[in-house]
């Protein structure tokens, strides 16, 4: 059974953003939920909670 642990929840913009820990992949992950509650974030592996973290803003900076 796999298991998720929440990390942090930042509010960034009009995007609130969570990182986690899934042992899935035993890894760290982002998503950002907008104010209407859609789901954004790729599945991409993040060795540090700061890392993926960082990759969330750049990801907002991008515009994505």
């Amino acid at each position: 059974m796999s298991r998720t642990t929440i990390h942090q929840v930042i509010g960034i913009r009009e995007f609130i953003l969570v990182v986690f820990y899934t042992t899935d992949a035993d890894c760290w992950e982002f998503r950002l939920v907008s104010a209407s509650g859609v789901v954004f974030g790729e599945r991409k592996i993040y060795y540090t909670p700061r890392a993926a973290e960082k990759a969330a803003q750049d990801w907002l900076a991008k515009g994505r």
